[in-house]
């Protein structure tokens, strides 16, 4: 049902002090890039470090096939949705929470993926 972690996400005041602290002081590869947040990715070439600057929050957001499926899933299992269903550019995300409040972020990808140029700028969608 779980994939991977796609992301875990944090605040950072300004995305060039971050991009400048993440990708040229640590060393991770900038993935995308747009005008509120950029994605930096890990070792195994599929987890991100995202960084944004609109909200002070730390957050952590895992892969599935299907929103949808995993929140009928997570419903019947007793869990809750704590924001149902919405749309993103590259498919759907969602909240939910286990039975004792942990909140997790779900997304897929249905949509397709990003596709950027050499600096990472978000320039199109790669279809499914």
């Amino acid at each position: 049902m779980f994939e991977n972690i796609d992301c875990i996400m944090f605040y950072v005041p300004s995305l060039d002090e971050g991009i400048k602290y993440y990708h040229e002081k640590l060393g991770l590869k900038i993935a995308w890039k747009s005008p509120g947040s950029a994605g930096l990715l890990m070792n195994d070439n599929k987890t991100e470090i995202v960084i944004q600057n609109s909200e002070r929050k730390v957050e952590t957001d895992v892969k599935v096939k299907s929103v949808l499926e995993v929140v009928e899933r997570i419903q019947k299992a007793g869990g809750n949705v704590v924001v149902e269903p919405f749309d993103i550019r590259i498919g759907k995300c969602a909240v939910i929470e286990d039975p004792w409040k942990n909140k997790m972020v779900i997304l897929d990808a249905t949509k397709g993926t990003f596709r950027t140029d050499k600096e990472g700028n978000i320039i199109g969608q790669n279809a499914v």
